[in-house]
């Protein structure tokens, strides 16, 4: 089927997009005619976003079929150190450059996302744009860059840990947290806020995999 939602969009953000709204999940095999047909575009533009997906270690090779790749143990714990470390000097220099109307950007964000209790996947995309107005406010290109490769990566976990129970909340109360100490200008705390953020999740998300290893045996 067509996909007219934005006719304008490349056929690599389109599978990446699908990829992270989870249409597509870790495990999950991508066939070349199907995807051309869901986007309604030709073969060769979705040739070629798979083989730059495939570079960018978001497909792997099951045979010869591509499929999404998924993350280990070790991968996830080595990405959520990067997470941290770069989210935390995002918030550190959004402290010390975020104008004023963005931080009232995320204030309203804030407001808005506790509309969004109870629905985990609402809430998630909520909270990908509130980080990513963090590094926007971090008002520093390169910075920018290398966290979208980290949340690029991040599409490859199958849940959210926002459905873990509790966490909603916790993550609200984090993200207030967070904005308070950009609004007043307070990197060192800032940054911690949000390594604090980021570590929370962390030990949601190896609790959530746990829990997900038991209940297959």
């Amino acid at each position: 089927m067509h996909d007219p939602r934005n006719p304008h969009k490349d056929a690599y953000t389109l599978i990446l997009e699908a990829i992270d709204s989870h249409v597509y999940k870790p495990g999950d095999r991508l066939v070349e005619s199907e995807l051309a047909e869901r986007f309604g575009v030709s073969r060769t533009p979705i040739r070629e976003a798979l083989q730059r997906l495939e570079t960018q270690s978001l497909l792997t090779r099951d045979g010869r079929s591509l499929i999404v790749a998924s993350l280990d143990h070790s991968q996830l714990s080595e990405l959520y150190v990067v997470r941290g470390e770069l989210e935390g000097l995002a918030a550190r220099l959004a402290a010390r450059h975020a104008a004023p109307e963005e931080v009232k950007v995320l204030r309203d964000m804030l407001e808005e996302d506790r509309a969004l209790v109870g629905d985990p996947n609402a809430l998630s995309r909520a909270n990908r744009r509130f980080h990513k107005q963090i590094h926007l406010a971090s008002h520093n290109r390169f910075l920018v860059q290398q966290l979208d490769l980290v949340h690029r990566s991040m599409a490859l976990l199958a849940t959210t840990s926002l459905a873990a129970e509790g966490r909603t909340e916790g993550t609200l109360e984090e993200h207030a947290l967070i904005v308070e100490a950009i609004e007043a200008g307070d990197g060192d705390r800032a940054d911690k806020a949000l390594r604090d953020h980021i570590s929370k999740a962390f030990v949601t998300r190896l609790k959530l995999d746990a829990q997900a290893v038991e209940a297959a045996e």
